[in-house]
């Protein structure tokens, strides 16, 4: 590596109103390295790299690149700098060409006129020389999610970033297209570029970096090499105490099939078939995961099975009652419990209370109602039960939910959820965005309720809480399950073949 960093960040500070985001924040990167920048959520991460990248503005401190002071009043001017950042949430127009997208914004060679086969050209021979390769004719909306990254990081290559931030680059891709990925990072690095790689999935920051910078309540509060890591050390200094990344799951007796899918043909929001003549079973005292890169049909079957989508053709059977297409009050009432995907849209409502939101699916109780009228006293007796059983760290029963972190409010979600008792639990996504403090204690609730005889169908594009709590493992691939496995005999390149729609010899058969 260099002498002298490509950039230093020295003694940043950032304060919003109530929040001292950014605490005399020293980090630095150097030509030629993967440098991590890991934290919890709230850790003061995207704060930092958004000063780099221009978006806000630092109270204090200043960055330095290549030894020289430089202001950062935009991302234009971050651009002009070299800087490039590769967003997790895709910054594409679906409508536009490859080419188009990769221009959107440039000045053009021939003045007014567009230059897209000068473009192009260079979109194919940067393709080549990293092993991105695209049809820089091709639509957005037509390409798969992996093709999409590939675009974003060659509109980085295209504007010649030499400093590149990855910001949960592998959220979306299969096993394999993070090999495919990483390959390329590689190669950007031995080329003499810098990366920041923002990640929570701590396999792959040990795979992939050369240091990594701990930040928590906006502080530096470790730097470490992979070579003096381990996961265990990485989520102990996130959190500030030991973390157990895998639950205990005791084998537990896995009786009848609770829920029953058979046959789900479901239409998706662009009349394309999005469930397809899809057959499962999930039986009581088992978890079992779906895996899956997103947009493959997960939302839709949980929102199928949940009476908020409408089936088809096919069937749906909780705990023997037939609830194909009915309200989602009656499959409520037929046992089955819901942590959607969206925790604010779909999960709870912002403005309610804390006490409010417990009472959303029991607000017509006999328990909660005196002569006709809400009782208070029962209701919030009842929440606060909920708040100290399930940890939710809250000020009060009275404030608004979307006051509360990401973490809090997913463990009201799933207090509110299995306070009934539930047959089912569908849970989508369920330590999405949380952190490694939160994601541990759902899932130790998760396996609980599995030991008590609670039918999970657990819906994850995380192949660790896949794998570290499933006892069989769906694979679901363009609305059809490719096949079910056990955990235990099938590693995640079988499983990351599955979701890259290539069946695997042996495999159980749908539905098994």
């Amino acid at each position: 590596m260099a002498e002298v960093p490509m950039l230093e960040m020295k003694g940043i500070t950032k304060r919003f109103p109530g929040v001292l985001a950014n605490d005399r924040v020293d980090f630095d990167l150097y030509a030629g390295e993967v440098h991590t920048l890991l934290g919890e959520n709230g850790a003061g991460k995207s704060t930092l790299m958004k000063i780099l990248y221009g978006l806000y503005q630092a109270d204090e401190g200043k960055i330095l690149l290549n030894g020289r002071p430089v202001e950062i009043a935009s991302p234009t001017s971050a651009i002009e700098h070299n800087i490039g950042m590769i967003h997790q949430h895709f910054m594409l127009v679906d409508t536009l060409t490859v080419a188009e997208n990769v221009a959107l914004g440039l000045p053009s060679s021939r003045g007014v006129l567009t230059d897209l086969d000068a473009v192009s050209e260079k979109i194919v021979a940067l393709g080549k020389q990293y092993g991105l390769e695209i049809d820089p004719a091709a639509t957005v909306w037509q390409l798969a999610v992996g093709q999409k990254q590939r675009v974003e990081i060659i509109k980085a290559l295209y504007r010649v970033a030499r400093l590149l931030i990855l910001d949960e680059p592998t959220a979306v891709l299969t096993p394999q297209e993070v090999e495919q990925l990483f390959a390329t990072l590689h190669q950007m690095t031995a080329d003499g570029r810098g990366l920041i790689f923002i990640s929570h999935k701590l396999h792959e920051v040990l795979a992939l970096s050369d240091r990594i910078t701990v930040l928590r309540h906006g502080r530096v509060t470790g730097n470490t090499t992979t070579e003096g890591a381990t996961r265990s050390s990485l989520a102990s200094m996130m959190v500030g105490r030991e973390v157990k990344l895998a639950p205990d799951k005791p084998e537990t007796e896995v009786g009848p099939a609770a829920l029953e899918i058979s046959g789900l043909r479901v239409i998706g929001d662009r009349g394309n078939v999005v469930i397809d003549d899809l057959d499962l079973e999930v039986h009581t005292g088992e978890i079992l995961g779906i895996a899956g890169v997103s947009g493959n049909g997960q939302r839709e079957l949980a929102e199928t099975i949940a009476g908020l989508r409408q089936a088809e053709s096919g069937s749906i059977v909780i705990a023997g009652s037939d609830v194909t297409n009915q309200t989602p009050a009656g499959v409520r009432s037929a046992g089955l419990a819901y942590v959607p995907e969206g925790r604010m849209k779909d999960g709870s409502i912002g403005p309610f209370t804390v006490a409010e939101n417990l009472l959303l699916i029991d607000h017509n109780s006999k328990e909660f109602l005196d002569a006709g009228l809400l009782n208070f006293e029962a209701i919030r007796k009842h929440s606060q039960s909920l708040v100290d059983e399930f940890a939710v760290k809250t000020p009060s029963l009275d404030t608004p939910v979307r006051s509360l972190s990401g973490g809090n409010i997913q463990k009201l979600i799933l207090a509110r959820e299995l306070s009934g008792t539930p047959n089912v639990l569908v849970a989508s996504q369920p330590t999405r965005g949380v952190d490694i403090g939160a994601a541990e204690y759902i899932h130790i609730r998760l396996i609980e309720q599995r030991d008590q005889s609670t039918a999970i169908l657990m819906i994850s594009e995380d192949l660790d809480e896949i794998f570290g709590l499933s006892d069989r493992v769906a694979v679901m691939y363009e609305g059809k399950i490719m096949g079910i496995v056990d955990p235990k005999t099938v590693g995640r390149e079988d499983v990351g073949l599955m979701m890259a729609g290539v069946s695997q010899e042996g495999r159980s058969a749908p539905g098994a």
